[in-house]
């Protein structure tokens, strides 16, 4: 795809402003929507949270609700009392809940969280920030116009190995950047032979381009995320996307198996995208700077073309962040949380145009 990619998103509102005046001391009054797979990860990390209620769980699979209820009368004892609903819109309606964690397939990602912010509601939101850049862009907006509090759970943003590298490029290390390689974990479809039955599997709708973006859409939000993080791209759109992919074509399974595609910015700086082990360094985010100095990390690693490049960072460049534990102080001091929707937006919209350009839409 080349040309006719804007530079931004234009809303009513400011990015990053928030409506409430006061800091809040009560306890922050949460509901879930999706506790299967990473949901019911973030169910139990929420619930033995001091500061936090779960007050209600939204959930159309009765075995995963079922388990949810259990899980939540184990953990939080005496504040037990919760609610189960099948209607996201009556959990995002509730009065009495202050925020929403959102962890459903990628194409509900922006209804339940549009409902959420419509609803005054902060929101803790799964990558990919949305199934399409239309979406994306709606989502945005209803944030900045509603002045909401937004986390995403892009949990590489608090490991001390990112937050380092990052670190070390924005503060010039490796000069202006002109080009960075994201590798991400590739391939993938779902189970031959997969007859439809949802039961069969909670993961099998990300391979179905309908539903979720396989590959690509997963790890374009959490490692695409720390790549424009660390160029300083995470609030601009490319001007040109090319690229080819593999596309499976024998059933209801159709995301990309392999993938590699090269963005253009304004300024001329390069992002490539690939799978695998398509890319130098493999699976990870390599920033190279025009002089040909680079740092790469990955989870478990980091790497410069010398020693010096990560040496004598500040020590808050290495401090952990628990990103649940963020949104949550966030909320109460009613401030911008770690990682913010616009973020999440230009990181899902590399995914997104990358796809359309390998497509040829």
């Amino acid at each position: 795809m080349r040309g006719g990619v804007t530079a931004g998103v234009a809303c009513g509102g400011a990015l990053g402003g928030f409506s409430g005046r006061f800091a809040r001391r009560a306890p922050v009054r949460l509901g879930l929507v999706g506790v299967g797979g990473i949901g019911r990860i973030n169910l139990e990390r929420f619930l033995v949270m001091d500061g936090v209620e779960v007050n209600m769980i939204c959930e159309t699979h009765a075995g995963r609700a079922q388990a949810a209820r259990a899980c939540v009368a184990s953990l939080a004892g005496e504040r037990a009392a919760c609610e189960v609903t099948q209607d996201y819109r009556e959990l995002c309606g509730r009065e009495d809940l202050d925020a929403v964690a959102v962890a459903v397939p990628d194409s509900l990602h922006a209804d339940v969280a549009l409902s959420a912010v419509a609803a005054g509601k902060a929101v803790y939101g799964e990558p990919p920030f949305a199934h399409t850049l239309g979406q994306g862009r709606a989502l945005l907006c209803a944030v900045a116009q509603g002045g909401c509090v937004w986390q995403t759970g892009a949990h590489l943003r608090g490991e001390p190995a990112f937050r380092c590298a990052v670190a070390a490029v924005r503060a010039g290390r490796i000069g202006r950047v002109a080009r960075v390689e994201v590798g991400l974990p590739g391939g993938g479809r779902g189970p031959a032979g997969w007859d439809g039955n949802a039961d069969g599997g909670a993961y099998h709708w990300r391979w179905m381009s309908a539903c979720g973006g396989g590959s690509l859409a997963q790890g374009i939000g959490h490692y695409g995320d720390i790549a424009l993080w660390g160029a300083g791209k995470e609030t601009e759109l490319p001007v040109s996307v090319v690229g080819r992919g593999e596309y499976p074509r024998d059933g209801v399974f159709d995301t990309a198996t392999s993938f590699r595609f090269l963005c253009v910015y304004r300024d001329g700086v390069e992002v490539e995208v690939a799978d695998g082990g398509r890319l130098e360094k493999g699976i990870g985010v390599r920033w190279i700077g025009e002089g040909g100095e680079w740092i790469w990390v990955t989870r478990g690693a980091i790497e410069a073309s010398a020693c010096g490049l990560l040496a004598g960072l500040p020590p808050e460049a290495m401090r952990p962040v628990d990103l649940r534990r963020d949104f949550i102080e966030a909320v109460k001091a009613r401030r911008p949380a770690c990682a913010p929707a616009a973020a999440a937006f230009h990181a899902a919209a590399l995914g997104q145009l990358g796809d359309r350009a390998m497509r040829g839409v």
